[in-house]
């Protein structure tokens, strides 16, 4: 955590919990500190966990700041089914053949995932279209075409291939969609796949081991 000599400028490193939106997290914290000037660098979806900065009075000014810094991502993928958001929001298809797969073929895949991307985000996703959220379209079955955007991934490291999971770590920059590159995968491989899991543990040098959860922060 990091403060001002004015205790109501502060900089909170916290563990967003699972399920919770980035937004719960800001009214959590709105009411425990008892002040409206608070916002978050960087949102995570609800079925992730991990680094959530918020940032309390003038430390607002600095949320672009951080919002534009590297980020690092552990989690877990899942191979031969698919679900329209990418992940375990929407209902996951009938399972493929996955045996020919080998954790040769994965971290081949994962090497031509790196560098720079032009990347579609997924459509269950937070971006506005015309003043409304990307997902709230898709949620009514409205078809959407996302431009593609481009970001960088400096590092996609398979750590662990357990049929038909496969554990792995990410670097990569602001405006990288976790879920789309999982999909990538999946249709690299010939085989589907979908994220089950993703924590963010690093944003810039601010590390997940230096945080603390929601219900740990004082006036």
């Amino acid at each position: 955590m990091e403060t001002t000599p004015n205790t109501q400028d502060r900089i909170l490193l916290i563990n967003k919990p699972l399920r919770w939106t980035s937004f719960d997290v800001v009214n959590k914290l709105r009411y425990i500190l008892k002040m409206k000037k608070i916002g978050h660098a960087g949102t995570l979806d609800p079925l992730a966990t991990g680094l959530l900065i918020i940032c309390t009075g003038k430390m607002t000014k600095r949320i672009e700041e951080f919002m534009g810094q590297e980020k690092e991502y552990t989690g877990t993928l899942v191979l031969g089914q698919t679900t329209p958001s990418y992940d375990l929001e929407t209902e996951v298809s009938e399972a493929k053949d996955i045996s020919h797969v080998t954790f040769e073929s994965i971290s081949g895949v994962a090497k031509t995932l790196t560098g720079k991307l032009s990347q579609i985000p997924p459509v269950h996703s937070a971006i506005r279209i015309g003043g409304k959220r990307a997902y709230a379209f898709a949620r009514k079955g409205k078809e959407l075409e996302l431009k593609p955007r481009e970001v960088e991934v400096t590092e996609f490291e398979i750590i662990r291939y357990n049929q038909p999971e496969v554990t792995f770590r990410i670097v990569c920059s602001k405006g990288t969609y976790i879920r789309s590159l999982v999909r990538d995968m999946g249709e690299a491989l010939g085989v589907g796949a979908y994220l089950s899991q993703l924590c963010r543990t690093r944003i810039g040098p601010y590390k997940l081991s230096n945080s603390i959860g929601v219900e740990e922060v004082t006036p």
